[in-house]
Protein backbone atom coordinates (compact mmCIF):
# COMPACT_ATOMS: atom_id res chain seq x y z
CA UNK A 1 0.00 0.00 0.00
CA UNK A 2 0.85 3.41 -1.11
CA UNK A 3 1.92 6.09 1.96
CA UNK A 4 1.37 9.57 1.54
CA UNK A 5 4.26 11.81 2.87
CA UNK A 6 2.97 14.30 5.09
CA UNK A 7 4.60 17.36 6.32
CA UNK A 8 3.40 19.20 9.21
CA UNK A 9 3.26 22.95 10.49
CA UNK A 10 1.81 23.55 13.82
CA UNK A 11 3.35 20.54 16.77
CA UNK A 12 1.04 21.69 19.54
CA UNK A 13 -1.51 20.51 21.91
CA UNK A 14 -4.22 19.35 19.13
CA UNK A 15 -1.96 18.17 17.38
CA UNK A 16 -0.62 15.88 19.32
CA UNK A 17 -3.76 15.09 21.19
CA UNK A 18 -6.31 15.27 17.99
CA UNK A 19 -4.47 14.84 14.57
CA UNK A 20 -1.26 12.29 15.68
CA UNK A 21 -3.24 9.40 17.09
CA UNK A 22 -5.49 9.37 13.94
CA UNK A 23 -2.28 9.56 12.07
CA UNK A 24 -0.66 6.96 13.83
CA UNK A 25 -3.92 4.87 13.34
CA UNK A 26 -3.94 5.17 9.57
CA UNK A 27 0.24 3.96 9.97
CA UNK A 28 -0.26 2.29 6.28
CA UNK A 29 -0.63 5.17 4.56
CA UNK A 30 0.89 8.22 6.04
CA UNK A 31 4.25 8.64 6.92
CA UNK A 32 5.74 11.65 8.60
CA UNK A 33 8.75 12.94 6.77
CA UNK A 34 9.22 16.36 8.37
CA UNK A 35 8.20 19.16 10.89
CA UNK A 36 8.17 22.60 11.30
CA UNK A 37 7.66 25.14 14.48
CA UNK A 38 8.94 28.10 15.33
CA UNK A 39 9.60 26.69 19.41
CA UNK A 40 11.86 24.72 19.04
CA UNK A 41 11.42 22.94 21.96
CA UNK A 42 7.97 21.90 21.00
CA UNK A 43 9.46 21.00 17.55
CA UNK A 44 12.47 18.72 19.42
CA UNK A 45 9.40 17.17 21.93
CA UNK A 46 7.00 15.71 18.77
CA UNK A 47 9.86 14.49 16.54
CA UNK A 48 11.47 12.78 19.31
CA UNK A 49 7.86 11.38 20.30
CA UNK A 50 7.62 9.37 16.82
CA UNK A 51 11.32 8.77 16.36
CA UNK A 52 11.53 12.05 13.43
CA UNK A 53 15.48 12.55 13.05
CA UNK A 54 15.76 15.72 13.69
CA UNK A 55 17.04 17.05 10.28
CA UNK A 56 13.88 16.64 8.99
CA UNK A 57 12.50 19.52 11.44
CA UNK A 58 12.44 23.36 10.98
CA UNK A 59 11.69 26.41 12.40
CA UNK A 60 10.82 28.19 9.28
CA UNK A 61 8.43 26.36 7.38
CA UNK A 62 9.13 28.29 4.28
CA UNK A 63 12.55 26.02 4.09
CA UNK A 64 10.57 22.90 4.60
CA UNK A 65 8.23 23.95 1.88
CA UNK A 66 11.31 23.36 -0.69
CA UNK A 67 11.45 19.74 -0.32
CA UNK A 68 9.88 17.84 -3.18
CA UNK A 69 9.33 14.58 -0.78
CA UNK A 70 6.17 15.74 0.58
CA UNK A 71 2.94 14.56 -0.40
CA UNK A 72 0.53 16.96 2.07
CA UNK A 73 1.08 19.25 4.70
CA UNK A 74 -1.24 19.33 7.33
CA UNK A 75 -1.42 22.68 9.33
CA UNK A 76 -2.19 23.04 13.02
CA UNK A 77 -2.22 26.21 13.92
CA UNK A 78 -3.81 29.17 15.93
CA UNK A 79 -6.93 29.95 13.74
CA UNK A 80 -5.52 33.61 12.86
CA UNK A 81 -2.64 31.78 10.93
CA UNK A 82 -4.86 29.44 8.81
CA UNK A 83 -4.76 31.37 5.94
CA UNK A 84 -1.50 33.00 6.16
CA UNK A 85 -0.03 29.86 6.53
CA UNK A 86 -1.95 27.64 4.01
CA UNK A 87 -1.52 29.78 1.34
CA UNK A 88 1.87 29.86 1.59
CA UNK A 89 1.15 25.59 1.45
CA UNK A 90 -0.44 26.02 -1.39
CA UNK A 91 1.50 28.12 -3.79
CA UNK A 92 4.52 26.24 -3.22
CA UNK A 93 2.19 23.29 -4.97
CA UNK A 94 1.60 21.11 -2.21
CA UNK A 95 -1.54 19.67 -0.84
CA UNK A 96 -2.93 20.46 2.13
CA UNK A 97 -4.98 19.52 4.98
CA UNK A 98 -5.81 22.38 7.31
CA UNK A 99 -7.69 23.07 10.38
CA UNK A 100 -11.20 24.59 10.73
CA UNK A 101 -11.68 27.19 10.75
CA UNK A 102 -10.22 28.12 7.61
CA UNK A 103 -9.63 31.42 7.87
CA UNK A 104 -10.37 34.18 10.47
CA UNK A 105 -12.53 36.60 8.90
CA UNK A 106 -14.49 36.46 5.76
CA UNK A 107 -11.60 38.56 3.49
CA UNK A 108 -9.38 35.59 3.92
CA UNK A 109 -12.05 32.92 3.92
CA UNK A 110 -12.86 34.31 0.76
CA UNK A 111 -9.06 34.21 -0.71
CA UNK A 112 -8.62 30.86 0.77
CA UNK A 113 -11.40 29.35 -1.86
CA UNK A 114 -9.81 31.89 -5.10
CA UNK A 115 -6.87 30.20 -4.35
CA UNK A 116 -7.65 26.61 -4.05
CA UNK A 117 -9.74 26.96 -7.26
CA UNK A 118 -6.68 28.10 -9.22
CA UNK A 119 -4.28 25.78 -8.13
CA UNK A 120 -4.25 22.21 -9.00
CA UNK A 121 -3.78 21.17 -5.71
CA UNK A 122 -5.93 19.41 -2.99
CA UNK A 123 -7.46 20.62 0.17
CA UNK A 124 -9.21 19.71 2.74
CA UNK A 125 -10.58 21.39 5.82
CA UNK A 126 -10.37 19.50 8.85
CA UNK A 127 -13.61 20.04 10.29
CA UNK A 128 -14.37 16.82 12.05
CA UNK A 129 -17.98 16.68 13.08
CA UNK A 130 -18.67 16.44 8.91
CA UNK A 131 -16.94 12.77 9.78
CA UNK A 132 -18.01 11.97 13.01
CA UNK A 133 -20.01 8.71 13.08
CA UNK A 134 -23.15 10.42 15.18
CA UNK A 135 -23.69 13.03 12.40
CA UNK A 136 -23.69 10.82 9.94
CA UNK A 137 -25.94 8.29 11.74
CA UNK A 138 -28.00 11.65 12.09
CA UNK A 139 -27.99 12.62 8.69
CA UNK A 140 -29.13 9.54 7.65
CA UNK A 141 -31.72 9.13 10.01
CA UNK A 142 -33.38 12.85 8.69
CA UNK A 143 -32.64 11.81 5.35
CA UNK A 144 -34.55 8.21 5.75
CA UNK A 145 -37.28 10.16 6.78
CA UNK A 146 -37.44 7.84 10.08
CA UNK A 147 -39.70 10.41 12.05
CA UNK A 148 -41.46 11.75 9.38
CA UNK A 149 -41.22 15.44 8.41
CA UNK A 150 -39.45 17.52 10.06
CA UNK A 151 -40.82 20.09 12.29
CA UNK A 152 -37.89 21.69 14.20
CA UNK A 153 -34.38 21.05 15.79
CA UNK A 154 -32.77 22.46 19.19
CA UNK A 155 -29.10 22.65 19.24
CA UNK A 156 -28.00 23.27 22.80
CA UNK A 157 -23.95 23.89 23.42
CA UNK A 158 -22.84 25.36 27.19
CA UNK A 159 -19.52 24.87 28.56
CA UNK A 160 -17.65 26.99 31.12
CA UNK A 161 -14.12 28.87 29.12
CA UNK A 162 -13.24 30.74 32.28
CA UNK A 163 -13.46 27.39 34.36
CA UNK A 164 -11.47 25.34 31.42
CA UNK A 165 -8.72 28.26 31.12
CA UNK A 166 -7.49 26.59 33.99
CA UNK A 167 -4.77 23.71 33.84
CA UNK A 168 -3.58 21.80 30.82
CA UNK A 169 -6.57 22.24 28.61
CA UNK A 170 -7.51 23.51 24.96
CA UNK A 171 -8.91 27.01 26.72
CA UNK A 172 -5.98 27.19 28.32
CA UNK A 173 -4.43 28.91 25.16
CA UNK A 174 -3.65 32.27 25.44
CA UNK A 175 -4.49 32.73 21.57
CA UNK A 176 -7.72 31.50 22.46
CA UNK A 177 -7.83 33.62 25.55
CA UNK A 178 -6.80 37.08 23.75
CA UNK A 179 -8.02 36.02 20.08
CA UNK A 180 -6.63 37.57 17.06
CA UNK A 181 -9.70 36.49 15.15
CA UNK A 182 -13.58 37.68 14.95
CA UNK A 183 -15.93 36.04 16.77
CA UNK A 184 -13.30 34.50 19.59
CA UNK A 185 -15.01 31.17 20.64
CA UNK A 186 -18.09 31.59 19.21
CA UNK A 187 -16.18 31.15 15.96
CA UNK A 188 -13.21 28.06 17.51
CA UNK A 189 -16.03 25.86 19.04
CA UNK A 190 -19.36 27.12 17.52
CA UNK A 191 -18.29 26.82 14.10
CA UNK A 192 -18.08 22.25 14.99
CA UNK A 193 -22.01 22.59 15.48
CA UNK A 194 -22.89 24.66 12.36
CA UNK A 195 -20.88 22.30 10.13
CA UNK A 196 -23.06 19.30 11.89
CA UNK A 197 -26.29 21.41 11.12
CA UNK A 198 -25.06 22.31 7.96
CA UNK A 199 -23.96 18.78 7.02
CA UNK A 200 -27.69 17.04 8.11
CA UNK A 201 -30.03 19.45 7.31
CA UNK A 202 -28.39 21.44 3.93
CA UNK A 203 -27.94 24.85 3.43
CA UNK A 204 -28.84 27.60 5.12
CA UNK A 205 -31.52 30.74 3.70
CA UNK A 206 -31.50 33.27 6.83
CA UNK A 207 -30.35 33.60 10.55
CA UNK A 208 -31.75 35.40 13.49
CA UNK A 209 -29.33 36.01 16.44
CA UNK A 210 -29.54 37.82 19.42
CA UNK A 211 -27.00 37.85 22.34
CA UNK A 212 -25.62 38.70 25.51
CA UNK A 213 -22.04 40.44 25.48
CA UNK A 214 -19.64 38.40 27.40
CA UNK A 215 -17.39 41.73 28.70
CA UNK A 216 -14.00 39.43 28.14
CA UNK A 217 -11.84 39.18 25.11
CA UNK A 218 -12.33 35.51 24.38
CA UNK A 219 -15.72 36.06 23.14
CA UNK A 220 -18.36 38.69 21.85
CA UNK A 221 -20.88 37.38 23.85
CA UNK A 222 -21.20 35.00 26.74
CA UNK A 223 -24.19 32.86 24.76
CA UNK A 224 -25.41 33.69 21.15
CA UNK A 225 -28.78 32.74 20.48
CA UNK A 226 -29.92 32.10 16.87
CA UNK A 227 -32.98 30.83 14.84
CA UNK A 228 -31.78 29.28 12.07
CA UNK A 229 -34.54 28.46 8.49
CA UNK A 230 -32.76 25.95 6.11
CA UNK A 231 -33.10 26.50 1.78
CA UNK A 232 -35.02 23.07 2.85
CA UNK A 233 -37.46 24.81 5.11
CA UNK A 234 -36.39 23.16 8.17
CA UNK A 235 -36.26 25.68 11.29
CA UNK A 236 -34.68 25.25 14.40
CA UNK A 237 -33.18 26.77 17.46
CA UNK A 238 -28.90 26.93 18.20
CA UNK A 239 -27.29 28.35 21.68
CA UNK A 240 -23.59 28.31 22.57
CA UNK A 241 -22.91 29.81 25.81
CA UNK A 242 -19.03 29.98 26.82
CA UNK A 243 -20.05 30.89 30.30
CA UNK A 244 -22.25 28.55 31.90
CA UNK A 245 -23.31 24.53 32.78
CA UNK A 246 -25.87 22.72 32.04
CA UNK A 247 -26.23 21.18 35.88
CA UNK A 248 -29.06 18.67 35.03
CA UNK A 249 -29.08 15.55 33.18
CA UNK A 250 -29.95 14.52 30.63
CA UNK A 251 -28.79 17.48 28.73
CA UNK A 252 -30.19 19.50 26.31
CA UNK A 253 -28.29 18.43 23.99
CA UNK A 254 -29.69 17.75 20.07
CA UNK A 255 -33.12 17.35 19.53
CA UNK A 256 -34.43 16.79 15.89
CA UNK A 257 -38.50 16.73 16.42
CA UNK A 258 -41.15 14.99 13.35
CA UNK A 259 -44.03 14.41 13.04
CA UNK A 260 -43.61 10.88 13.60
CA UNK A 261 -40.85 10.87 16.86
CA UNK A 262 -38.00 12.63 17.57
CA UNK A 263 -33.76 11.57 17.15
CA UNK A 264 -31.78 13.35 20.87
CA UNK A 265 -28.30 13.09 20.83
CA UNK A 266 -27.69 14.16 24.36
CA UNK A 267 -24.06 15.20 23.43
CA UNK A 268 -20.97 14.06 21.28
CA UNK A 269 -19.01 11.84 23.33
CA UNK A 270 -22.20 10.05 24.99
CA UNK A 271 -22.05 6.56 22.34
CA UNK A 272 -26.14 6.62 21.84
CA UNK A 273 -28.53 8.27 19.55
CA UNK A 274 -31.85 7.88 20.93
CA UNK A 275 -35.08 7.69 18.43
CA UNK A 276 -38.16 7.56 20.08
CA UNK A 277 -41.66 7.53 18.15
CA UNK A 278 -44.71 8.98 18.88
CA UNK A 279 -46.05 5.48 19.02
CA UNK A 280 -44.51 4.09 21.91
CA UNK A 281 -41.26 2.79 20.49
CA UNK A 282 -37.36 3.57 21.04
CA UNK A 283 -34.52 2.43 19.23
CA UNK A 284 -30.86 3.25 20.61
CA UNK A 285 -28.00 3.58 17.79
CA UNK A 286 -24.60 3.33 19.01
CA UNK A 287 -21.86 4.78 17.60
CA UNK A 288 -18.08 5.10 18.54
CA UNK A 289 -16.94 8.58 19.56
CA UNK A 290 -14.90 10.90 17.81
CA UNK A 291 -14.00 8.93 14.95
CA UNK A 292 -14.14 12.17 13.00
CA UNK A 293 -10.19 12.62 12.84
CA UNK A 294 -9.56 8.85 11.85
CA UNK A 295 -12.54 9.43 9.29
CA UNK A 296 -11.27 12.80 7.78
CA UNK A 297 -8.19 11.40 7.05
CA UNK A 298 -8.52 8.44 5.80
CA UNK A 299 -10.70 10.54 2.92
CA UNK A 300 -8.14 12.58 2.53
CA UNK A 301 -6.00 9.34 2.14
CA UNK A 302 -8.36 8.06 -0.64
CA UNK A 303 -8.77 11.72 -2.30
CA UNK A 304 -4.63 11.47 -3.06
CA UNK A 305 -4.50 7.78 -4.06
CA UNK A 306 -7.70 7.02 -5.40
CA UNK A 307 -9.37 10.51 -6.51
CA UNK A 308 -12.14 10.04 -3.99
CA UNK A 309 -13.83 13.44 -3.53
CA UNK A 310 -13.03 15.37 -0.52
CA UNK A 311 -15.87 15.90 1.50
CA UNK A 312 -14.96 19.20 3.10
CA UNK A 313 -13.05 21.33 0.83
CA UNK A 314 -12.75 24.67 1.03
CA UNK A 315 -15.89 25.87 -0.54
CA UNK A 316 -17.81 23.62 2.22
CA UNK A 317 -16.02 25.35 4.92
CA UNK A 318 -16.57 29.01 4.18
CA UNK A 319 -20.49 27.83 3.97
CA UNK A 320 -19.52 27.24 8.02
CA UNK A 321 -17.55 30.37 8.69
CA UNK A 322 -19.67 32.52 7.00
CA UNK A 323 -23.02 31.36 8.83
CA UNK A 324 -20.91 32.29 12.06
CA UNK A 325 -20.53 35.75 10.45
CA UNK A 326 -23.72 36.34 9.83
CA UNK A 327 -24.95 35.37 12.97
CA UNK A 328 -22.43 37.61 15.13
CA UNK A 329 -23.56 40.40 12.26
CA UNK A 330 -27.68 39.64 13.24
CA UNK A 331 -26.50 39.77 17.07
CA UNK A 332 -24.63 43.09 16.57
CA UNK A 333 -27.36 44.69 14.60
CA UNK A 334 -30.60 43.01 15.73
CA UNK A 335 -31.85 42.45 11.84
CA UNK A 336 -32.26 39.27 9.89
CA UNK A 337 -29.42 38.14 7.97
CA UNK A 338 -29.66 36.02 4.39
CA UNK A 339 -27.52 33.89 3.54
CA UNK A 340 -25.77 33.64 -0.17
CA UNK A 341 -24.26 30.75 -0.52
CA UNK A 342 -21.35 29.44 -2.29
CA UNK A 343 -19.08 29.90 -4.91
CA UNK A 344 -21.63 33.14 -6.77
CA UNK A 345 -21.27 34.91 -3.55
CA UNK A 346 -18.12 34.86 -3.62
CA UNK A 347 -17.54 35.97 -6.92
CA UNK A 348 -19.78 39.28 -6.76
CA UNK A 349 -19.61 40.07 -3.14
CA UNK A 350 -17.64 43.62 -2.54
CA UNK A 351 -15.57 44.05 0.80
CA UNK A 352 -18.42 46.51 2.04
CA UNK A 353 -21.11 43.84 1.90
CA UNK A 354 -18.77 41.06 3.83
CA UNK A 355 -20.84 40.28 7.27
Amino acid sequence: MKQVRMAVIGTGMAWDRLHLPAIQELGDKYKIVAMANPTKDKLIKAADKIGLSHDNTYQDYHEMLKRDDIDVVNVVVPISLNYIISKDVINAGKNLICEKPLAPNMDQAIDFVKLQKEKNVKVMIAENFRYNEENNIIKNLVKENKIGDILYFIKNNITNFEQDMIGNTFAAKEWRQHPEFQGGMILDAGVHDIAGLRYIFGEVDSVSAFGSPVGHEYAPYNNINCNILFKSGVVGYYVYCSKGKEAQKPSIGLRIIGTKGMIYLEEKTCGTINVFYNDGGHEAIHYTPKRGFFNEFANFYEALVNNQKIEVTPLVEFGDTKLIFAMLKSADTKQVIHIEEGYKFITHVNSNQLV
